[in-house]
């Protein structure tokens, strides 16, 4: 069975607590990602994407001349995450049902071990799809000779 651990991230970039929205935005760019899980010694305590940096400095244009907004107040507290031995279906579901852009995986102790995205499973779409092309090619030289 195939689970989430087999197909994850596991050099996740992160961010801290501390961090601004020059950090996020920095980070975002530099390795084209779209999610940041925030972590304190390890251990996953939020999420920042794209959209919320959109929809921060969207308040903090509104609000010129007030202080940078941290990450703190922008990131998501109550994050859905996953265990490295979820099978794949089931994180796929858990996408599609909450219309998750991707899934934090944790340990027991709720230590960032890696991130799933629907990235990851676009590339695993992309080999299955390719796989049963060229066992289609196969089948049809097969029943021409």
């Amino acid at each position: 069975m195939l689970t989430v651990g087999d197909l994850m991230t596991r050099d996740v970039v992160t961010l801290d607590e501390t961090d601004d929205l020059v950090r996020v935005d920095d980070l975002l760019k530099l390795h084209h990602i779209r999610h940041l899980p925030v972590v304190r010694d390890g251990r996953l305590v939020g999420m920042v994407s794209h959209r919320d940096l959109l929809r921060a400095l969207s308040r903090q244009l509104a609000a010129a001349g007030h202080e940078p907004i941290s990450v703190t107040r922008l990131m998501s507290r109550d994050v859905e995450m996953v265990r490295p031995d979820l099978p794949v279906r089931e994180a796929i579901y858990k996408l599609l049902d909450h219309r998750f852009g991707c899934l934090p995986v944790v340990d027991r102790e709720r230590r960032l071990v890696g991130i799933i995205t629907e990235a990851d499973f676009m590339r695993m779409a992309a080999r299955l799809l390719t796989a049963a092309e060229a066992r289609r090619e196969d089948a049809t030289e097969a029943s021409a000779h």
